[in-house]
């Protein structure tokens, strides 16, 4: 089966919820973590798992892609070894809590209870692909 690239586009909490799912278990170097305050851009290059493929056999696949969140005026971050640049890290979901609208904060909840929050003036984020999956090393597994 043909793997379809994704290209999204998120303006509000539901468009958001949907680049959640896409990204959840992705796992990126914290060198691939940047903020450019000139261009109020934070961008993320990842390597997502490819959920929407399922996992018949093997470990699923992963595919590297981009996230870039815009309109973000600052960056704060806890539990994330920013002075281990070659450090991983796997995110698990982007949530957005409303204060003045439209603006808020972009949570990028990780793993082992580390966070990112984006200050951002509106939910402005894109998702996109960057190339062919390959097979997953293994498939994320979650202790409920």
């Amino acid at each position: 089966m043909a793997h379809l690239s994704l290209r999204l586009l998120a303006e509000d909490e539901a468009d958001l919820s949907i680049i959640s799912a896409a990204v959840q278990d992705a796992i990126f170097k914290v060198s691939d973590a940047v903020w450019s305050p000139t261009k109020r851009r934070f961008t993320l290059r990842l390597q997502r798992f490819v959920w929407e493929a399922g996992v018949e056999k093997g470990a699923g696949q992963r595919v590297w892609a981009a996230v870039s969140f815009d309109s973000v005026l600052s960056v704060q971050s806890k539990k994330v070894a920013q002075s281990r640049r070659d450090a991983f890290a796997s995110l698990l979901a982007i949530t957005f809590e409303r204060e003045e609208a439209p603006g808020g904060k972009l949570r990028l909840g990780l793993a082992d209870g580390g966070e990112i929050v984006l200050q951002a003036e509106c939910i402005d984020v894109t998702l996109a692909d960057l190339g062919e999956p390959r097979e997953a090393v293994a498939r994320p597994k979650h202790d409920i």
